[in-house]
């Protein structure tokens, strides 16, 4: 049997990584040049798409592999795996790897096309207590806060939730006090 057609029967005709039945193709997965079982799978047009070119990733899209991530087989589970790495930010794809299990030796062949290594130069926002925030996190404000451009105070104690950061300042996060959305300095806040 061929490679081919024995990663289309193993798929049972349709994308390993969402299920779409449409534009299908065999997709070999980086570092890998030559094609095997272990090493390939069967991918719509999209999904390979946005796998090539990360410009072009929709977050939502990746949903899907929510399912796919606990596949039998080697390469669909090395996919997610680095798609859910390239995707971590958004907060929901953190939770699916920190579920997910590789063996050690597929681990490191996910690893190998650089996904999921911490880029030197992205902005670690951090609280008072030197915690880690990310996108979505919940804080409480550890001091009375003036907020600038209006008479109001935000109170100790005060929960903001749903915390946004910021792109240009590792300083700064946005949140909502109250019914207004404020920037905060992270030295002000404590991670719930």
């Amino acid at each position: 049997m061929s490679l081919e057609r024995a990663l289309y029967k193993r798929a049972d005709n349709k994308c390993e990584l969402c299920g779409n039945v449409e534009h299908l193709q065999i997709h070999t997965l980086l570092p890998q040049k030559d094609e095997a079982l272990n090493k390939s799978l069967v991918a719509c047009k999209t999904c390979v798409d946005q796998i090539e070119n990360p410009d072009t990733t929709d977050a939502n899209h990746w949903r899907c592999l929510n399912d796919s991530m606990w596949s039998e087989h080697e390469a669909v589970k090395v996919a997610a795996w680095r798609m859910l790495s390239r995707l971590r930010l958004e907060g929901w794809p953190q939770d699916l790897l920190d579920m997910m299990y590789l063996e050690d030796e597929v681990l490191e062949f996910a690893k190998a096309t650089g996904e999921g290594a911490p880029d030197p130069e992205q902005l670690v926002h951090r609280d008072v207590n030197g915690v880690v925030l990310q996108h979505g996190d919940s804080v409480v404000l550890i001091k009375d806060l003036k907020v600038k451009g209006s008479s109001m105070v935000a109170k100790q104690g005060t929960a903001v939730r749903n915390i946004r950061l910021d792109r240009e300042n590792e300083k700064y996060i946005e949140g909502k006090v109250g019914p207004t959305l404020t920037v905060i300095i992270t030295d002000f806040v404590k991670k719930l």
